[in-house]
């Protein structure tokens, strides 16, 4: 059968650096680093004292309170992001056929906050379990796409992917294929998460998967960089709007690019470890230029999974030189986490948003804290290092990886 074609038509992003796709897009070109010490909790006793949280974000801004407080942060940050993404569509909600309007959302953990908070306060009663009676629909990761079909009357396909960090990308694979063989004709998708947390922290530092650069957070996600020592964790939220070209055509609605394809691949390895030899990587990028119809010379950008890790930012880079061979010098290859910290189950929606941004705007954001060469990266690849750069990206590629070996890619590209 014939595939109908997908493109974006609306962004919303919420994410540490500026809370509409505007802001973010703004600190992603200027290089701002979103990581501060945590505000969060009391941090006295912790390895990594910092994260990248969201700055001056009150939920009740946007949401009524009542309904705030039935939701763990995480549900709120994918209600406001996708919020903004539905009216940056211009969608006329009374026109559309919402029974062809599915959200497929990502989210790597869900409500850790209100799990955690809930524990807690049980164990610091008298065994009596008194548990807030929202504390399961709190909890559960599939809440956010349940709560945007709810507010729109969308009843579409609706769940959520988890895989990890991989959550949100697999998500827009998902959508994008629900699209293109005709069970849709639009879909909300990407993803959230709110890990920044006594548990999150505390389990992230537990097994040393943190950057414990305590002294300057604002330059502790250092991808690429000889020093790096681990990740800097972010929370926030990424929303696209996937339609079909003629449906969107037909409205008149403004389209930023058209999704190409996607593709999934496992390390089958390690828990979380990277595969050595990236066997797993390698594969996932094939797989997405083969489903995208792509060839490796057409590709302009590479927005990596880039996590400031010191195993996992090599591995990828192999990886990459094996795909695109001597092309690979050609591409502007990026690591927005630089920036944003790691936004596990939402970061392939935010990354994918900044590609997406980079094509309309025509500037690579940059890959910033870079000061120590690693004598193990090929020095021929273009890594976007310290200040945007401006190319005319026609195709760009994002990959994410998640623990558990879960790879996905995906391919965008500039309207014709």
């Amino acid at each position: 059968m014939e595939l109908r074609r997908v493109v974006v038509t609306g962004l919303g992003a919420l994410t540490p650096i500026g809370n509409t796709k505007d802001e973010y897009w703004e600190a992603l070109v200027s290089g701002k680093s979103g990581a501060a010490p945590i505000t969060y909790f009391d941090t006295e006793k912790f390895k990594t004292k910092f994260a990248c949280e969201l700055k001056d974000f009150d939920a009740t801004d946007f949401l009524d309170r009542k309904e705030a407080r039935k939701m763990d942060r995480f549900a709120q940050y994918a209600m406001v992001a996708s919020d903004e993404a539905i009216a940056d569509s211009k969608l006329d909600l009374e026109k559309v056929n919402k029974l062809r309007v599915g959200v497929i959302w990502g989210a790597g953990i869900g409500g850790l906050e209100t799990f955690q908070n809930e524990v807690l306060s049980f164990a610091e009663g008298d065994g009596t379990p008194r548990f807030n009676p929202f504390f399961i629909p709190k909890m559960i990761a599939d809440i956010a796409p349940g709560n945007i079909s709810i507010k729109h009357g969308f009843m579409g396909p609706n769940y959520t992917t988890v895989s990890a960090c991989a959550s949100s990308a697999n998500a827009m694979i998902d959508a994008l294929n629900y699209i293109r063989l005709g069970h849709c004709d639009i879909i909300v998708t990407g993803g959230s998460e709110a890990a920044v947390t006594i548990a999150g922290m505390g389990g992230f530092n537990a097994m040393h998967a943190l950057s414990t650069r305590n002294e300057s957070p604002e330059t502790a996600s250092r991808p690429f960089d000889a020093t790096r020592d681990g990740f800097v964790l972010g929370e926030g939220a990424g929303a696209i709007i996937l339609e079909d070209y003629e449906h969107a055509k037909a409205r008149g609605a403004k389209i930023y690019a058209e999704l190409l394809g996607g593709g999934l691949s496992s390390d089958a390895h390690h828990m979380t470890a990277p595969h050595p030899d990236g066997i797993g990587v390698i594969a996932v990028m094939k797989n997405c230029l083969e489903n995208a119809g792509v060839k490796p010379e057409e590709v302009d950008h590479i927005n990596t999974h880039g996590t400031s890790t010191p195993l996992g930012d090599v591995a990828e880079l192999k990886a990459i030189s094996e795909v695109f061979g001597d092309h690979a010098k050609n591409i502007n290859i990026n690591s927005t986490k630089s920036m944003t910290g790691h936004l596990l189950g939402a970061a392939g929606a935010i990354e994918s948003i900044a590609s997406i941004l980079a094509m309309e705007h025509g500037v690579v954001p940059p890959t910033i804290n870079h000061e120590v060469v690693d004598e193990t990266i090929d020095p021929k690849l273009n890594l976007t290092l310290n200040k945007a750069q401006k190319r005319d990206v026609k195709v760009a590629m994002s990959n994410t990886f998640g623990f558990g070996g879960h790879n996905t890619c995906v391919l965008i590209k500039k309207i014709d």
